[in-house]
């Protein structure tokens, strides 16, 4: 009887151990994961710091990217949301993998950069311009774009700017969209081809939606800034805006 118990008691000893080591590796786990994203969000805040230094300046309607160019010749634009922090670099690479998870400086960052579509023109001249970034927590990259989910938000942010190495772009928001990455009449159409299918299915399918959003067949220029959502799989944020270049 007592080598029974003297069993049991090992036993009993051993399970307890082996919790006791599990649960020190799950701790040790949760915090060595929180730190990682903590140094994520830390590098992404810092990367962006640096690059307020470097933002353009203007002279009348014509900013100079010289000192980003230095940094890095595939610096295509700046872009700016009112009410958002939203206020970064544009990046194109070779392909829309070259900057999902490279940094500015062309070093390995899980926050990647802002990017235009490799599809669009560098210069920013097409009809429909997509530009990405990733959902961060903080608001960091593209994670105030949920902000515009909020209707009231929405009614009440709807400028932002956007400069390129000749002009000057006045920013207005016209609908926020939630769809799936394969969303052809949102994804498949950077370039010249006219916008009237953008503007029809923006109509239709708006999760939000300007009170003065054009006609279809109103010449336009538009641009899409598209980041990863949560309400379903492979959902995506789309928000859409006009683009007016500013006279001087």
């Amino acid at each position: 009887m007592s080598f029974r118990r003297a069993c049991v008691r090992a036993v009993n000893t051993f399970v307890s151990l082996v919790l006791f080591v599990v649960m020190l590796t799950m701790g040790a786990y949760s915090g060595f994961a929180l730190w990682d994203n903590r140094q994520i969000y830390t590098a992404a805040r810092d990367v962006q710091i640096e690059m307020q230094a470097l933002k353009p300046t203007l002279t009348g309607n014509r900013p100079s990217f010289a000192q980003l160019r230095a940094v890095n010749p595939d610096v295509k634009g700046w872009l700016m949301l009112d009410g958002t922090g939203i206020d970064y670099p544009i990046l194109q690479g070779e392909s829309n993998l070259t900057y999902i998870n490279t940094d500015v400086y062309g070093e390995f960052s899980l926050s990647g950069s802002i990017f235009l579509d490799c599809r669009n023109s560098a210069d920013f001249s097409d009809s429909y311009h997509l530009v990405y970034g990733h959902h961060m927590a903080e608001g960091r990259m593209f994670g105030d774009l949920d902000r515009y989910k909020e209707e009231a938000f929405f009614r009440e942010n709807t400028t932002g700017t956007l400069m390129t190495a000749g002009r000057v772009y006045d920013l207005h928001v016209l609908a926020l969209l939630i769809v799936p990455a394969s969303e052809a009449r949102v994804f498949d159409v950077p370039g010249n081809q006219g916008t009237d299918e953008v503007v029809r299915f923006l109509w239709d399918n708006a999760a939000v939606l300007a009170d003065d959003l054009p006609a279809a067949g109103e010449e336009l220029q538009l641009l899409a800034l598209s980041t990863c959502a949560a309400e379903f799989t492979d959902a995506r944020t789309v928000l859409v805006t006009a683009m007016s270049e500013r006279r001087e």
